[in-house]
């Protein structure tokens, strides 16, 4: 693949992104919970809870981060730091769905009890 191909290609996944971020916080401001099933209400509280740890793991990430060159010209950064964003997503998810911080459930148990499910 050529060094033009992985730009367009790390540029599209920033785009994709900031679009999810602008879709979850639209969908959140534009929801209405209190019609919610106890089903959609725990997924939500599941996907912040995700959302919340990959915001975590990419800060703890910073702290150590060893790939990058100090000139900044390495031209593979772009495609580290493209997969990179992708593990910490999916380990973000599957640590919220097998154990969690249980942050989601006490959001859950808190909405639950402030839509009177």
């Amino acid at each position: 693949m050529e060094i033009g191909g992985v730009s367009s290609l790390y540029t599209d996944y920033l785009q994709s992104q900031s679009t999810a971020e602008t879709k979850l916080k639209e969908t959140i401001n534009e929801t209405d919970y209190s019609q919610a099933s106890e089903d959609e209400l725990l997924s939500a509280c599941k996907q912040f809870e995700a959302y919340f740890l990959e915001q975590v793991f990419k800060e703890m990430q910073k702290t150590v981060d060893c790939l990058k060159t100090d000139d900044g010209i390495n031209p593979n950064n772009n495609l580290v730091d493209y997969f990179s964003d992708n593990a910490i997503q999916e380990l973000a998810a599957t640590s919220t769905e097998l154990q969690g911080l249980g942050l989601a459930q006490t959001l859950y148990e808190q909405m639950k009890r402030n839509y009177n499910l």
